[in-house]
Order: structure tokens, then C-alpha cells, then sequence
């Protein structure tokens, strides 16, 4: 193999090439791909029961790797730099992010590939240690949100005629003592209907058979739905 192909292909006969060396550019790169690696686990580890996503982790490795080199290569040359600034401005990505949680794997696996191809590798294991105790934290804090509900009771009240009517007051202390924190919304007679509603945060699961059976005792013809604020509250 002729010298000077030889020296194009290891880098030495540019100056950039120079200052980093082959090897530590190819242990660069390798830590990138551990350090996407890394992410894209993550994302299946927090994430992956979500049947929603757009599975983006699957890009990880091949993004991380992109945005390593290319950072690598525009740091000594501020031409170039200004000139791919130019150049990915007109780039439009189509691609939809279905879960917001998706655009902060993004940003970690460009933070980390970044911090790699300056040569602080000292920030990226920081970086990826932060992440693991902030996931684990949101994690343990959804499953605690999950087990406390909030949301809407409708009570509905048939009142015949010539039956003695139903005292809202007894049902609002009803559900006041199962529910404390909520408050009354509205309250509605309708022909020969009663109909209220009542808002609450923070209901506890065990309340619902409680509330159920206070609310039947009391009032034993009311029929009565719970409406939850937050999807799959259940």
C-alpha cells in the first residue's frame, strides 16, 4: 500500500487527525456506542410497557455515533463548523414523538455523545448516573400517584312523587367523610331527579368499596359514577 494512502486512511497528514490520534478517535467512538447502548437499555428498562411510543430507541446507537464523529470533526475548524451550522438548518425531521418522555432520551444520548467528543468522559458516567437516580425516582413517584386518584362522582337520585325527598346534605357528608379532599362542583334537580357532582384529588383505592356501600346504605335507590381524571388511573 503506497505510504501516502496509507496516510489517508490513518489521518496523519491532517493536522485535526493529529491531535486526537486513530486509536483514541476509535475509543472515543466505542464509548459512544456503550453510552447509547446504555440509553436505548434504559429506555426499554422505564419505557417498553408503553405501548404508545414510537420505539426511538433503536436509533440510539447509530445517532450517538453520528453526533460523536460530527463533533469531532468540526471542533478544530471553525469553518467548517459555521458551514454544517448552514447545512442542517434545512434539515426538517418528519418523524412524530409520540411520548414527551422520548424527547429527553434524545437529548441524553446528544448530551452524552457530545460530552464523548469533547473529551469529557468524566461527565458523560455523571450524566448517565443522574439519569438512572432521576428515573428510578419518577419511577417510584408514578407508582405512588398511580395507587391516589382524582376525578368526578356523579351521585343521581330518583325522587318520585309522593315519596319524602332525599336530603342532598346527608349525601354530601356522606361523601365528604370518604372523600375529604374534594368539594362540591354542582348540583342539579332534573324534573324528578337529583343529580350532584363532586370532585376529589388524591382519592386512595381502598375508598371506593367503602364509599360504594356508604352511599347504597344511605340511599339505597341513588346509583352513582366515578369518573377518573387521568387516563389509566385503574
Amino acid at each position: 500500500m503506497p505510504p501516502e494512502f496509507k496516510d489517508l486512511l490513518a489521518g496523519t497528514n491532517n493536522a485535526a487527525m493529529q491531535q486526537i490520534g486513530l486509536l483514541p478517535f476509535v475509543f472515543l467512538m466505542a464509548v459512544s456506542l456503550a453510552g447509547s447502548l446504555l440509553a436505548s437499555w434504559l429506555y426499554l428498562l422505564f419505557y417498553s410497557s408503553r405501548a404508545t411510543g414510537s420505539q426511538v430507541h433503536r436509533a440510539f446507537p447509530l445517532l450517538g455515533l453520528s453526533i460523536t464523529a460530527i463533533f469531532i470533526c468540526i471542533q478544530f475548524s471553525l469553518p467548517l463548523s459555521l458551514g454544517l451550522l448552514g447545512a442542517l438548518s434545512i434539515v426538517r425531521f418528519r418523524t412524530p414523538i409520540k411520548e414527551p418522555e422520548e424527547i429527553g432520551f434524545i437529548m441524553l444520548v446528544i448530551a452524552a455523545s457530545i460530552a464523548t467528543a469533547t473529551f469529557k468522559l468524566a461527565f458523560v458516567g455523571i450524566l448517565f448516573a443522574i439519569a438512572v437516580v432521576a428515573l428510578l425516582v419518577q419511577t417510584s413517584s408514578r407508582k405512588f400517584n398511580r395507587s391516589r386518584l382524582d376525578g368526578t362522582l356523579v351521585v343521581t337520585v330518583p325522587q318520585p312523587a309522593g315519596e319524602p325527598a332525599v336530603d342532598p346534605g346527608a349525601i354530601i357528608d356522606i361523601v365528604k367523610s370518604q372523600l375529604p379532599r374534594g368539594e362540591l362542583e354542582s348540583l342539579a334537580r332534573q324534573d324528578v331527579t337529583l343529580v350532584f357532582s363532586y370532585v376529589f384529588q388524591g382519592m386512595p383505592q381502598d375508598r371506593i368499596d367503602p364509599l360504594e356501600k356508604s352511599l347504597r346504605t344511605a340511599v339505597p335507590a341513588a346509583t352513582f359514577s366515578i369518573f377518573f381524571a387521568r387516563p389509566g388511573a385503574q
